[in-house]
């Protein structure tokens, strides 16, 4: 049965699977679905319209699914869905979508929210990302796959995060991250590509390397970002990896960390 502590209050509207467990003074509104295995901590909120998957653990004093701060926002019914096997720490903040953006925030699977994270409106974070404590992501910012940003780190609004990038601690991003590249500082800026990252991926030598040269194509000749994203499409014998760093160039609306 589901284990829900007698201190908790979860609204008869809500949808949760048999196993799930609601810890004391959690508070489970209405609109709210959660799936198997999920375990949800003291003194956490949940708000709908919010879809929560399988075998989460959210930790204590966290608000998921509230009204987003947005000042456009009107009340409307927006979404959060959060996909399988994340882990949010203590204090972390998701807010749904709005109307004028996607309408839903998506979480997907597999990621690390650590301590007091904020992840805004209709942000999008795909699998295995780990967020540090007291990362702030702000509305409508798109998260890769694999992605690590340091503690504390802060992301603009509209940003785009490209799939295995890296920040360090503090970084403060205003414009695009392609993948694979690390960066630092306030405004952050490129310091390479995330090589051991690569590596505890299982990228072997050959590819690591194709990547550096793209690399040194994008940061180190001087180019445009156009000129340079011209002379990677010339190159027919790029592997997958260095056609995701190009389509990451050529996505960009913000430019690109430099």
């Amino acid at each position: 049965m589901t284990r829900i502590d007698p201190r908790a209050i979860v609204d008869r509207r809500a949808e949760l699977a048999d196993d799930v467990e609601v810890g004391p003074f959690a508070i489970v509104g209405p609109e709210v679905e959660i799936g198997a295995g999920t375990k949800i901590g003291s003194h956490s909120f949940i708000k709908g319209p919010t879809k929560i998957g399988r075998d989460n653990l959210i930790y204590q004093f966290s608000s998921i699914g509230e009204d987003c701060q947005d000042k456009k926002y009107r009340g409307e019914s927006t979404r959060l869905e959060i996909g399988d096997r994340n882990i949010f720490r203590e204090g972390v903040t998701l807010h749904r979508g709005t109307v004028q953006g996607s309408g839903i925030t998506l979480i997907g699977s597999g990621n690390l929210i650590m301590c007091y994270v904020h992840i805004a409106h209709d942000c999008s974070v795909d699998n295995e990302v780990v967020l540090a404590n007291n990362t702030a992501i702000a509305g409508h910012v798109s998260i890769g796959a694999g992605v690590i940003l340091g503690g504390g780190t802060l992301v603009h609004q509209f940003c785009q995060i490209g799939p295995y990038s890296m920040t360090a601690a503090g970084t403060v991003v205003f414009q695009d991250i392609p993948a694979f590249v690390t960066c630092s500082g306030n405004r952050a800026v490129a310091h390479g590509m995330n090589v051991e990252g690569m590596r505890r991926r299982g990228l072997q030598a050959p590819i690591i390397n194709q990547l550096r040269e793209a690399y040194k194509i994008v940061y180190r000749r001087g180019l445009t970002l156009s000129q340079a994203i011209s002379e990677l499409e010339t190159d027919k014998g790029g592997c997958d990896e260095v056609s995701l760093f190009l389509q990451t160039l050529k996505n960009s609306q913000r430019g690109i960390v430099r």
